[in-house]
């Protein structure tokens, strides 16, 4: 369990440099540590705060603690989709973060990935970004059959979701 939760953060972490435009060498270059402590990291089951802290700032990563987001038993989905979340949803998209980790904060990964995908589709949205944010919140999400599927189940209607989005950026722009 204490190896997945690591390998997990990595990943994340990996995926949030990677939408900075950094490999493993400019990361680790960044943060001050040796690219083989990056690599040795992958590889281990635990590592000291201070690398991660390290890494997670060399990437304008904040740490922090958070419940998690309430989920289907699947943990494909939101519980429920209220207005709430629509509007957490509609100010995360309006901060124009592409955080992995503020976007898990909101909902399950899936369910996140799939808004990610959408939003890759509308103008005025940088379509690579918003593709590489969606692979990074659920592996897969890019693929075709995977959204349909998405989209096929999604508990928020797309096209009241984009009306919102398009408001609330002509609003702010």
């Amino acid at each position: 369990m204490q190896q997945d939760y690591l390998a997990n953060l990595l990943e994340e972490m990996t995926a949030a440099a990677r939408i900075a435009g950094l490999n493993d060498s400019a990361w680790a270059r960044r943060a001050r540590l040796p690219k083989e402590t990056l690599c040795r990291l992958r590889r281990r089951r635990s590592c000291d705060f201070a690398t991660l802290q390290a890494l997670a700032e060399a990437i304008d990563l904040q740490w922090g603690v958070r419940r998690p987001a309430e989920a289907t038993p699947d943990g494909l989905w939101p519980r429920e989709v209220d207005r709430a979340l629509e509007r957490r949803l509609l100010d995360l998209v309006a901060s124009g973060s592409l955080d992995p980790i503020a976007w898990r904060a909101v909902g399950p990964g899936f369910f996140v990935a799939g808004l990610a995908v959408m939003l890759a589709s509308v103008t005025g949205f940088p379509r690579a970004q918003y593709l590489a944010l969606a692979e990074a919140l659920h592996p897969g999400a890019t693929e075709l059959s995977v959204f349909r599927r998405w989209l096929a189940a999604t508990p928020l209607p797309p096209v009241r979701f984009l009306l919102q989005v398009r408001a609330e950026t002509a609003v702010a722009g």
